[in-house]
């Protein structure tokens, strides 16, 4: 048996729930593989996808001063204990904990019971969970090349990436693709990318691409977040095809019907965009270290990147890439360079060797 712990973002549950097929590609039954987490989108997804769930009451550390920092202390005690009963309950070799403030209490309860555990970072600079824990732990995956290679037993295996963008195949999806967003034969297609939460700098932009827009036949596919209700019917009003909408859940079909892709810089993002050749304009969210994640794009020459005080701009930079056919072609080729294929069977295999299978 073994314990994956991800909580509170896609970033984290899903390169998990990759590891967590990978696993039982490799022979696990997948009551074998029990998920820790908390009661956000994790204790939906895990058990939509087959998986034991364990839920604990869990909370992040709030940067700022706040007087809800001051339950941490106590609330950290009881989960720790919790998950290790569950550990014991489960009877779990090895630990592999996502990153985030799952983690804490995660490696604690293995500390307690002398479990194997394993990290995965996805970020280029490492969070403040992995690198609370990475001392106890006896590998550390990493999604990206950076800062976060500076870990004790740190292995850069890449993100654990769905085989449908870790083996894409963009001449086979492409056709599905157009058809899926209803897109017009021979339009350049601009893909909007903001998050689950919507990322309004980025979602304004659109309006501004579309409305400066001059050049040949131009579409967008914009995944607008918890926003697309806001910006639906300005989509639905644009002289040109501008298909919003909330989220896609496969996630292959966007890329190979995307030209070119606005974003944020997040880790998960940054190793699609490689993994599926998708030439992009980054506006990186600087708090949370995401301009050193889109520096892996950027340094290899698959992206621009744009800082949010220069977002005004991005018509121009976009404009200028969406008629620029030659330029993207070869941000393509470039962005594929830096992809790493085949992270979520590496882990696998290192977590399968741990426990003897």
């Amino acid at each position: 048996m073994i314990a994956i712990a991800a909580a509170g973002t896609g970033g984290h549950v899903f390169p998990a729930l990759a590891v967590a097929r990978a696993l039982v590609q490799r022979g696990l039954d997948p009551a074998e593989v029990v998920f820790l987490g908390g009661h956000r989108l994790e204790a939906r997804a895990v058990p939509a996808a087959g998986f034991p769930f364990e839920a604990f009451q869990l909370a992040g550390l709030r940067r700022s001063l706040s007087p809800r920092n001051l339950a941490i202390p106590l609330m950290l005690h009881r989960s720790t204990r919790a998950m290790a009963e569950a550990l014991e309950r489960h009877r779990v070799r090895a630990v592999l904990a996502m990153g985030g403030y799952v983690s804490v209490p995660a490696a604690r309860a293995a500390r307690r019971l002398s479990l194997p555990l394993f990290l995965q970072e996805q970020n280029a600079v490492p969070g403040l969970a992995v690198r609370l824990t990475a001392r106890r732990a006896q590998r550390v995956f990493l999604g990206l090349p950076g800062p976060a290679e500076r870990l004790p037993r740190s292995l850069l295996t890449g993100n654990p990436l769905p085989p449908a963008l870790d083996a894409f195949d963009r001449a086979g999806l492409a056709a599905a693709a157009r058809r899926r967003y209803h897109l017009p034969e021979g339009a350049t297609v601009l893909g909007v990318l903001g998050g689950s939460l919507g990322a309004r700098v980025l979602n304004e932009a659109v309006a501004g691409i579309v409305g400066a827009w001059a050049g040949e036949p131009l579409a967008v596919v914009h995944l607008a977040g918890a926003e697309a209700e806001v910006f639906g019917p300005q989509a639905a009003a644009a002289a040109l095809p501008w298909r919003c909408l909330p989220f896609e859940e496969q996630m292959q079909y966007f890329y190979a019907a995307c030209d070119l892709v606005l974003c944020r810089g997040g880790a998960m993002t940054i190793s699609e965009l490689a993994a599926t050749g998708t030439p992009a304009v980054v506006v990186p969210l600087d708090r949370v270290g995401q301009r050193h994640n889109a520096a892996v794009l950027e340094e290899a020459g698959g992206a621009r990147l744009v800082p949010q005080a220069g977002a005004a701009g991005l018509p121009g930079v976009v404009g200028a890439l969406l008629g620029d056919e030659a330029a993207r072609a070869e941000m393509a080729r470039r962005a594929r360079t830096r992809a790493r294929p085949g992270a979520a069977e590496e882990i696998a295999v290192r977590l399968l060797e741990a426990v003897g299978e």
